[in-house]
């Protein structure tokens, strides 16, 4: 077994969001106390607030999918953003 060490580096928030948005990854939003909900679809924008602009949203809901299409998330409702992109 190699023993190669692996750098991690730790990137601010705002950074990550922006990679992102110029790779069109298909993200997963947790919303802030909705811990029924969560929101799927890829980052069209954003301000220096963390609001979002998701494009091909959709609801994700005890199994269900619901298309919302374009739709702003406000920054201080956002828990957790995940990249589904590998």
């Amino acid at each position: 077994m190699s023993s190669k060490s692996i750098k991690r580096t730790n990137l601010p928030p705002i950074n990550l969001i922006f990679k992102y948005l110029q790779q069109q990854s298909l993200v997963t939003v947790w919303l802030y106390e909705q811990n029924e909900y969560r929101i799927q679809g890829k980052i069209q924008g954003f301000d220096e607030f963390m609001n979002l602009v998701i494009d091909e949203a959709e609801e994700l809901s005890q199994g269900k999918r619901t298309s919302l299409g374009r739709l702003l998330l406000k920054g201080d409702s956002i828990t957790l953003i995940s990249s589904l992109d590998v």
